[in-house]
């Protein structure tokens, strides 16, 4: 019943992220937003306005935000990690 934490030194609730997989992870979310850029763009050059092209330029939107925030969100885990290993 032993419970065994990753945990930084300086604290003991968050957990360190290998900077490997911070850089797979950005490199990842750097590709899905191109993607979603890209459909968007696909998208607004289309002369459709329908019901279906309005519901997926408001899901990929969602996306595409989402995505941004997680990026950001890793870029300062990346930022504090490289703080706290100084």
């Amino acid at each position: 019943m032993n419970e065994k934490h990753q945990t930084n030194a300086d604290d003991g609730n968050s957990v360190s992220i290998d900077q490997k997989l911070i850089e797979e992870g950005t490199a990842q979310l750097n590709s899905e937003i191109q993607v979603l850029e890209a459909w968007l763009l696909e998208l607004d050059s289309s002369d459709e306005e329908n019901s279906e092209t309005l519901a997926a330029r408001k899901s990929y939107k969602d996306m595409l935000s989402s995505r941004k925030e997680m990026l950001s969100t890793l870029a300062k885990q990346a930022k504090l990690q490289a703080v706290s290993s100084d």
